[in-house]
């Protein structure tokens, strides 16, 4: 963990940062000035946020609701740096794009003076809370976070309020084939489905098959597990069948650690497995595996 004084101070600083925009700054925290109206054109997007995907049938929606009651949240902004009279989108660019479909000439907004990394973290923590981000997009924040300001799992945990197991397992859908996190963008995976395809031998093949036939994540992760035949392998497979007690003893192993045990016996000696589906069920493992 970074010792680093201001590193300990984000998850106190951006809580307040998101929800409590009426209280005074701390003399720690980003500088706050009151909400103003600001002309449309005046505002741009902020290449750096996290959320890349905005759907036109729910920008015409929120238009839409924007014309009848007006923006009811101001958008985030800061001054922009390139510039003067100019201001950068934090968090709102969905409500900013809407109102500019409304017609609107100018919108709402608090403008914060903060740096790139808490204008990225500010970006990430107000999308995630609200569900807005796709998980490819929510990984390529944290990504971003890691990249450009060494940040690690267990900080990022702390800032956005996850735990780490979050963070990794998030992150490991980054490693997907770029066909199947075009799934989960579009949402025809979800993000459930898609850690059970990260260790997959074929993740495009299975992703397929999980969208034509409805599969549950259970179900997904139970072909997951399953290790890949070669067409040689599997007629020997099919003469190889386990006797009795072998099938006993996974029975046993399975229900004492609550996870999948395959045994398999060779000429001398053989392997036992032991498949988890997620970080905590292995830490489970590991802390009973040490009493």
């Amino acid at each position: 963990m970074n010792d680093d004084p201001s590193r300990r101070r984000l998850g106190r600083g951006l809580a307040a940062l998101i929800g409590e925009i009426d209280k005074p700054a701390e003399p720690q925290q980003p500088i706050v000035q009151g909400e103003r109206k600001v002309p449309i054109e005046f505002i741009e997007p902020n290449p750096r946020n996290p959320r890349r995907a905005f759907g036109d049938a729910d920008l015409t929606d929120l238009a839409q609701s924007i014309k009848e009651h007006g923006i009811v949240q101001p958008v985030v902004v800061r001054p922009s740096g390139n510039t003067p009279g100019r201001y950068e989108i934090i968090a709102g660019e969905r409500r900013w794009r809407a109102a500019q479909r409304a017609g609107l000439i100018d919108i709402p907004v608090i403008v914060r003076e903060v740096n790139d990394r808490t204008a990225l973290e500010l970006a990430i923590i107000e999308n995630v809370q609200r569900t807005d981000l796709n998980p490819i997009e929510e990984a390529m924040g944290y990504q971003q976070l890691i990249d450009d300001h060494s940040y690690t799992q267990a900080d990022l945990g702390q800032v956005i309020g996850k735990s780490r197991s979050h963070v990794a397992n998030t992150l490991r859908l980054l490693k997907l084939p770029d066909d199947v996190r075009g799934m989960l963008i579009d949402g025809a995976l979800s993000a459930g489905h898609a850690r059970t395809l990260v260790t997959a031998q074929d993740p495009t093949g299975l992703a397929k098959r999980i969208v034509d036939e409805g599969l549950s994540v259970r179900q997904a992760e139970a072909l997951a597990q399953q290790p890949a035949e070669t067409p040689q392998e599997a007629p020997a497979k099919t003469q190889r069948e386990k006797d009795a007690d072998t099938v006993a003893l996974e029975k046993l192993l399975t229900n004492v650690t609550g996870l999948k045990v395959a045994i398999n016996h060779k000429q001398q000696g053989g392997e036992m497995r032991i498949a988890y589906r997620s970080l905590e069920q292995l830490d489970d493992l590991c802390r009973r595996l040490k009493t």
